[in-house]
């Protein structure tokens, strides 16, 4: 019986090794990157739902986004954000617990709504200017489908925040209030964000954000901790990394 046994355990570490090497499991003393988001290809373009049970959401990989801008964790906000991807477009799905929404009376959703910030949002800051980190493009959602996209330079003076930028993105929000979640989906194109030819492997840099409830109890959530008062602090963005 101990041949057995050891045999068996021999063959187990054995599979561990093989698959280790294909990516199933991480190798054996290699941390993990807890600064990496993973888009997983998506067969095709597919429709915004704002369901995280659409079919083109299965298996789809994700982060959460659950700290506040010092790295404290934020109690009942526990965000997953999945991310999948086309050569043509860049998807995003914000799954976002709430206790209270902060909504702005009479939303607009043709146009871009301009300070949609000081409302409930989710937000993904997306940079491929790695010789200047300062420029990148900023993304928002809020739980009645409200948007707005902004080209960001932090170098110039003063600070540039381009709301005439128009980057040709999609969105779709659905709140469940039964179960006090609001979901947001983006549909960015890969031109947009300068990963024109996108492929395997490809990477930006990215930051995930929500800013949520009325004040004084306002929460501002992130997923790499910024440390700084501001969201626009770039030196903390984590990746996107295409697979």
């Amino acid at each position: 019986m101990k041949a057995t046994v050891t045999s068996r355990v021999h063959r187990t570490a054995s599979l561990f090794v093989v698959l280790a090497g294909l990516g199933a499991y991480p190798a054996a003393g290699k941390p993990a990157e807890t600064n990496v988001i993973v888009s997983t290809r998506a067969p095709a373009d597919f429709a915004l739902t704002a369901d995280p049970n659409a079919a083109a959401w299965k298996g789809a990989t994700g982060v959460i986004v659950e700290k506040d801008r010092y790295g404290k964790p934020v109690p009942g906000h526990r965000t997953e954000v999945r991310s999948r991807w086309t050569p043509q477009n860049l998807y995003l799905l914000y799954i976002s617990p709430y206790e209270e929404l902060h909504l702005k009376p009479e939303p607009a959703t043709s146009d871009d709504t301009n300070k949609l910030w000081e409302w409930d949002v989710a937000e993904a800051f997306i940079g491929t200017d790695y010789a200047d980190i300062k420029k990148y493009k900023e993304f928002q959602v809020s739980p009645q489908g409200e948007w707005v996209d902004l080209h960001i330079d932090r170098g110039a003076k003063p600070p540039l925040h381009d709301t005439e930028w128009d980057s040709g993105y999609e969105v779709k929000a659905r709140v469940d209030r039964d179960k006090r979640v609001w979901y947001g989906e983006m549909r960015i194109p890969m031109e947009s964000i300068g990963l024109r030819g996108a492929k395997e492997g490809s990477e930006a840099r990215i930051n995930l954000y929500r800013c949520q409830g009325p004040p004084p109890d306002r929460k501002f959530i992130n997923w790499q901790p910024v440390n700084n008062e501001t969201f626009h602090t770039p030196e903390a963005f984590g990746r996107l990394r295409l697979r």
